[in-house]
């Protein structure tokens, strides 16, 4: 799958309609990022069913403010909705990979659960 460049106006509809998507947040003066870009796109060609959107931190600086992102690269990864992981850091693509599958793995239903007893406790 191609990579998508996400803005203001259709953030939320890529998350919100997609049950996997994962982020690559990043600024075109930032070298690991540059590094890191070739990677991001070659492993999006290999999954027709995740979502592979990108967030130039300088343009669509309200998304970075939002959530909140302090260093780049930063991937995050959503699975329904649900932010499953959020790290700095460029990653090897053998690395990148390992995450996607562990992702891939996670029983959504219990990461609600623990989400939901979380949120009771605070």
């Amino acid at each position: 799958m191609s990579v998508v460049e996400l803005t203001n106006e259709n953030f939320e509809d890529a998350v919100a309609n997609n049950d996997f998507v994962i982020v690559d947040f990043w600024a075109p003066w930032c070298g690991p990022c540059r590094t890191f870009a070739p990677v991001f796109e070659k492993v999006a060609r290999d999954f027709d069913d995740i979502v592979f959107a990108k967030v130039n931190t300088e343009d669509q600086s309200a998304i970075a403010m939002h959530f909140q992102i302090r260093s780049i690269p930063t991937l995050m990864i959503f699975r329904e909705q649900t932010i499953i992981y959020a790290q700095p850091g460029a990653l090897p693509e053998g690395h990148f990979r390992q995450l996607i599958g562990k992702a891939q793995e996670l029983d959504m239903a219990e990461v609600r659960r623990q989400v939901a007893e979380q949120n009771a406790k605070a």
